[in-house]
């Protein structure tokens, strides 16, 4: 259909079928929205009257719908008639009812200026005080208009003048009997408005000293304005503070986030300012009513965020009720289908009106929030709305009021309700915790509960959160036979956490069981972890192999046929290359293909290393969301060229959507960049957000935590594009990686496992990944910061430690390292906040603590080692192997966790540009276990090539380095200091040969020469199940 007119046929057509779906569903926007423009389009007045006056019936209106109303109003009436006259006065007061538009507000002080001068001229005016147009009406009308638009700071000056200009006019004409009274108004109209922050503060005081010098004694004009210029120091200062956000906010094309971010501000002050907080809640309201009627997304909830945040300050202001009141049902108006605001203004009713009125009125509300169906079909707002109604007859029923059989009927329909509006109801189960809390509660009702756990149970049949409630109501009820039944059934089956269920069966045994039941639960746990590990290797080969293709089909198609490099002479590196690689400290690894390149293409390889030392991925990188389905890299560099120079455009194609990453040269571009989002794309609205935005910092899980468990736990709140693993070849102990979303709100979402116990004694870290607070989220210094502490007494407690340590400086971590029975083995790290105190820490060297000397050395795994016994390299290479036809971008955290499944994994250095890896093994017999192995190890979906590394023969793609030009010893890319042990310890580190001459005689046939060894210990055990996108198996088994 095109914007022309439309034939009768087609009109009747269109609207028939738009009225029938409005009359479904009267409460969704973009059917108004629709039904206005198919109005529109038939060129019909009384159409197009009728779309917009259905929509005023159901929803607030901005000025997009009232000025057309009125603009047709004032168009069809006799302005000469008072009655039409009201009936457009109406008309302006409920348009200003519903948002604040400075446009109708002028447009009704024009009318009331036109008309009063029109009827005082005619000498047809009222007469009464009170009547329309009279002067005594038409000023206090006036005053009432401006008063609500007064606080727009940098247009409230376009009202005010208005009534200004009427009143000095007004004065000016005015007999001299009536000129006292009303030069009074005018003066007490002017120091009041020097008293409100605005922006052309200067010709308000202009107007002042005029008014003064024409109306005031000539002795008082001085003392006069001295006052003035008191009173209206503290607006101006006000307007001045503010300015630069009133700019900002201009620039960003009056924003959502811009108004966020400026009422963040003034929140943020000691003591909000009402005058101005309550104008820009109003201004914020109208803009996102604006946006969301044009259909922008994200509108409708930044919408109802304004309103919720608008209701809670008034709140928190103390504002008289009826003031409340108000903004309480213009909000419900605004945002019917908000559950949140719903419950505010149950809560508000509640407490401002008598128990039997408050009854009625909250029935009522609740009543017909049943009949908005955008509300009925979102379960956040469902759970909201349920709850406040639920609480209300609880109180009552506290006070004596009211029976239980109320509230039970609210919750078990509101559960009902949630579970309709979305196959995955609420994963959170509030409403059921809720109504199992008042059952266990309530004498005679306990058995409720179980009935609603055992419903709730089937009906969310892999949620470990409904079975672990299910059994904590059954073992309150000492019902333990049948507890004990439930775990049998359920520990083996496809849940998304398993492993709560079996610490849950554990603990119940622990508490209710004999011996032989819990031999019997450690047993059957045993073997439902065998079964759900087999599953999860299965589905995660099944998922690594479709995203292997997903992103070889991806790149394949983002890059030219003529962009694709020529293929490189077979060639295998020199030592000497290799060596010089090694020596640089930058970590680049320079590449045999560059030998024989052209003299332009060395110098542009040099510029590039030289940019590739300056980046600031976080803080240059926009992430791209929403995109429609085979946008190529050249759209979007068009879409993004004029914000600024692109460094890399990568494309990746998810399971259930298209996202990309674009980064740029220079941090100063992200802001521009951050304007495209919402902009369309082949027709669809994209999402742009800042990628650290969406990614989580998250450390203290538990050790044995592999990619699986990351992903399962997180991917509950929201698709999952990436899990960022930290590589262990310099610290083997770190444990922490980057959880990226694809949105925001995801991200956001997930903060709410931030100090969930997911171990005991362990509660899990999740924060936002701000690079601005980078040195708080990472361990990238830690080694400078840390001391290694050896030989120490298996008496020695962490308290010890801490006690010893801190006299040296602030300690933020003691790390002992235990055996399997909690026993020191003799060794720790002791972490500081600061990298002098770690220094000075060094002291402590040769300490007798419980009669054992200690050793202190820094914890830098990247200190040069002074000595190495000969054999060490020798001894390296038996233990390491090679692994060929890795994936592209393969994380060295991933490919050692999918390889810890099968042998005991030292380090891992991956060489991205041969496709190749380093894996150094715990001892040779390891080593031998991975090169043995009958079965091939898939990884991301490619088959991967273990071979062992030749210890006489021709070296491989990475060979050992010559010895060191200053050491009489070799010196791998990555040594490994480690300290010695004190008196009496065994060795560590360098100094010693670990394996045995039985291990290295068994694995002689079959060793490699290590490229780059490190000795750092503690091996990740944690039993790593690969890399999978479980998220996809979990939706999949629902």
């Amino acid at each position: 259909m095109t914007d022309v007119e439309m034939n009768e046929a087609d009109s009747l057509e269109a609207l028939s079928g738009i009225l029938e779906r409005l009359t479904e569903n009267p409460y969704d926007i973009s059917l108004h929205a629709e039904h206005i423009h198919i109005a529109r389009l038939t060129g019909l007045d009384e159409q197009v009257d009728s779309a917009l006056e259905m929509m005023t019936a159901f929803w607030a209106a901005g000025e997009q719908v009232w000025l057309p109303l009125i603009q047709h109003k004032l168009d069809t009436s006799n302005l000469e008639s008072l009655e039409d006259l009201q009936a457009i006065l109406d008309l302006f007061r409920r348009a200003e009812q519903d948002y604040l538009s400075i446009t109708i507000l002028q447009k009704h002080l024009q009318l009331l200026v036109d008309r009063y001068e029109h009827f005082a001229e005619s000498g047809n005016g009222s007469k009464g005080p009170e009547e329309l147009f009279s002067p005594e009406w038409t000023h206090a009308t006036m005053a009432k208009v401006v008063a609500q638009g007064v606080g727009h700071l940098t247009k409230s000056h376009v009202l005010w003048d208005i009534q200004r200009d009427w009143v000095l006019e007004r004065l000016q004409n005015a007999p001299e009997e009536e000129k006292e009274v009303i030069a009074y108004q005018a003066e007490a109209m002017l120091l009041e408005r020097l008293q409100q922050p605005h922006s052309n503060f200067e010709e308000t005081f202009q107007a002042y000293s005029s008014f003064t010098t024409n109306y005031k004694p000539h002795d008082q004009y001085e003392s006069l304005l001295v006052k003035a210029s008191k009173l209206r120091a503290r607006s101006v200062k006000g307007y001045q503070l503010r300015e630069p956000m009133e700019t900002s906010l201009e620039h960003s094309n009056f924003s959502l986030e811009g108004y966020a971010y400026y009422l963040a501000a003034e929140r943020r002050r000691k003591t909000p300012d009402l005058f101005v907080v309550q104008a820009l809640y109003e201004r914020a309201v109208a803009e996102a009513d604006k946006r969301r009627f044009a259909g922008e997304a994200g509108a409708e909830e930044a919408l109802r965020t304004f309103w919720n945040d608008y209701v809670d300050f008034l709140r928190a202001q103390d504002v008289d009720a009826e003031q409340l009141l108000l903004v309480l049902r213009r909000g419900m108006r605004s945002v019917p289908a908000s559950g949140e605001l719903l419950a505010r203004y149950m809560r508000f009713l509640e407490s401002n009106l008598e128990s039997e009125e408050a009854a009625a009125e909250v029935a009522a509300v609740y009543e017909k929030a049943q009949s908005i169906t955008p509300l009925q079909s979102d379960v956040e707002q469902l759970v909201a709305t349920t709850i406040a109604r639920a609480g209300f007859e609880k109180r009552l029923i506290e006070a004596g009021k009211a029976g239980y059989d109320a509230l039970l009927q609210i919750l078990t329909d509101g559960i009902g309700r949630v579970r309709k509006a979305s196959a995955s109801g609420d994963p959170r189960l509030r409403l059921e915790k809720y109504l199992s809390t008042i059952c266990l509660d309530a004498e005679g009702l306990q058995a409720n509960a179980l009935i609603m756990w055992e419903d709730t149970a089937k009906h969310y049949k892999t949620s470990y959160l409904a079975w672990t409630a299910y059994t904590e109501v059954l073992t309150k009820q000492h019902m333990y036979e049948d507890v004990r039944r439930l775990f049998r059934d359920i520990a083996p089956k496809h849940l998304d956490w398993p492993e709560a269920i079996w610490d849950a069966w554990l603990s119940f045994e622990q508490l209710y069981g004999s011996v032989e039941q819990i031999e019997e639960a450690l047993d059957r746990v045993e073997r439902a972890q065998i079964q759900v590990n087999a599953r999860r290797a299965k589905e995660a080969e099944k998922a690594q192999l479709a995203a292997a293709q997903l992103i070889a089909e991806t790149q394949a198609s983002s890059v030219p046929v003529a962009e694709a490099p020529a293929p490189a002479a077979a060639a295998e590196p020199t030592a000497m290359e290799i060596d010089s690689a090694v020596a640089n400290e930058g970590g680049a690894k320079r590449k045999a293909e560059d030998e024989g390149v052209p003299e332009g293409s060395k110098r542009a390889r040099v510029e590039e290393q030289h940019a590739k030392l300056k980046r600031d991925r976080e803080n240059c990188t926009v992430f791209v969301a929403e995109l429609p389905s085979g946008v190529p890299e050249d759209e979007l560099a068009t879409l993004f060229k004029d914000c600024g120079v692109v460094r890399e455009i990568k494309i990746t194609q998810l399971p259930n959507s298209l996202v990309a990453t674009v980064e740029f040269m220079e941090r100063d571009s992200v802001p521009a960049a951050l304007t495209k989002d919402k902009k369309r794309l082949r027709g669809k609205e994209i999402a742009v957000h800042l990628a650290w935005r969406s990614t989580l910092y998250v450390t203290n899980f538990p050790e044995g935590a592999d990619d699986t468990f990351i992903r399962t736990l997180f991917s509950k709140y929201g698709e999952i594009f990436d899990v960022r693993w930290p590589s262990k070849k310099f610290k083997s102990t770190r444990r922490f990686c980057y959880v990226q979303y694809t949105s925001p709100a995801s991200a956001e979402a997930a903060l709410e496992l931030n100090g969930v116990n997911v171990e005991e004694g362990r509660r899990l870290s999740v924060y936002i990944s701000n690079p601005e607070r980078k040195k708080e989220r990472t361990d990238s210094d830690a080694n400078e910061r840390e001391v290694y502490v050896a030989g120490l007494s298996k008496l020695v407690t962490k308290e010890d430690l801490e006690t010893l340590f801190k006299t040296y400086g602030a300690v933020k971590d003691v790390r002992m390292i235990l055996d399997d029975r909690g026993r020191s083995k003799g060794f720790a790290f002791v972490e500081f906040e600061n990298e002098q105190d770690a220094r000075a820490a060094l002291g402590a060297n040769n300490y007798e603590l419980k009669k054992r000397r200690m050793a202190v050395t820094l914890a830098d795994s990247r200190v040069k080692p002074k000595a190495r016994t000969p054999g060490h390299r020798e001894e390296v290479r038996n233990r390491s192997v090679r692994v060929r036809n890795l994936p592209a971008g393969t994380q060295e955290g991933l490919l050692q966790q999918a390889l810890e499944k099968h042998a005991k994994i030292k380090r891992v250095e991956v060489f991205t540009d041969l496709g190749e890896a380093e894996v150094e093994l715990e001892n040779a017999a390891e080593a031998g276990k991975l090169l043995l192995r009958p079965d091939s190890i898939v990884f991301n979906g490619s088959t991967l090539q273990i071979a062992a590394e030749n210890t006489t023969g021709p070296p491989t793609s990475r060979p050992i380095a010559p010895p060191s030009a200053t050491s009489g010893f070799f010196v791998p890319r990555n040594a490994v200091s480690r300290p010695r042990a004190g008196l009496g310890s065994r060795q560590r580190g360098f100094g010693s040969t670990q394996g045995t001459p039985q291990a290295a005689s068994s694995s002689s046939s079959a060793s490699a020469s290590a490229a780059s060894p490190s000795a750092t210990s503690a091996s990740n055990r944690g039993g790593g199940k690969g890399q999978d996108d479980f998220r996809k198996m979990l939706l999949g088994g629902k």
